[in-house]
């Protein structure tokens, strides 16, 4: 099992909505991303911060997508 990259949360904004995703609205910091097929997560986008591991494998489980599919996404 590889390790999650350290990367911020619009940089996974990015690769989701290249993964098919769209976003729905922001609140604040979070953005409201859902896909066609119904599946949907909210991401934080906060400033000079990484998203941590733990919440990165729970964004990538609402999204169904397994941590080498994200990796080649990025």
């Amino acid at each position: 099992m590889s390790k999650l990259p350290r990367i911020d949360g619009k940089t996974v904004v990015g690769a989701l909505v290249k993964a098919g995703f769209e976003v729905t609205r922001i609140k604040g910091s979070h953005h409201f991303l859902r896909h066609a097929d119904g599946r949907v997560t909210v991401v934080p986008v906060h400033s000079g911060e990484t998203v941590g591991p733990g919440l990165l494998s729970k964004i990538l489980n609402d999204c169904d997508l397994t941590r080498e599919e994200f990796e080649e996404i990025l």
